[in-house]
């Protein structure tokens, strides 16, 4: 699966994507974003207000229950803000 990061979460993991396996017991976006911030510091950082982070399965936006199964791609990223 690839994930993609955008703005400052892109900015905190240190990476613009990667390509991932992900454990069998991941499951789910929540499972997935709980996973994410366990896997290092920037991780962390970029994950600890989760409830902030928007994700789109396949390039549509999804909530934190929907399943991750047969997801391409998953990218995730802030909530877009306006001036």
């Amino acid at each position: 699966m690839k994930l993609v990061y955008f703005a400052w979460v892109r900015e905190r993991i240190g990476i613009a994507e990667e390509e991932i396996d992900l454990p069998g017991d991941v499951a789910t976006v929540g499972d997935l974003l709980g996973w994410l911030a366990a896997r290092g510091e920037g991780y962390a950082q970029a994950l600890q207000h989760r409830n902030a982070i928007r994700v789109a399965i396949n390039q549509e936006h999804v909530s934190r229950d929907a399943p991750l199964a047969g997801a391409r791609e998953v990218a995730l990223f802030p909530p877009i803000t306006g001036g």
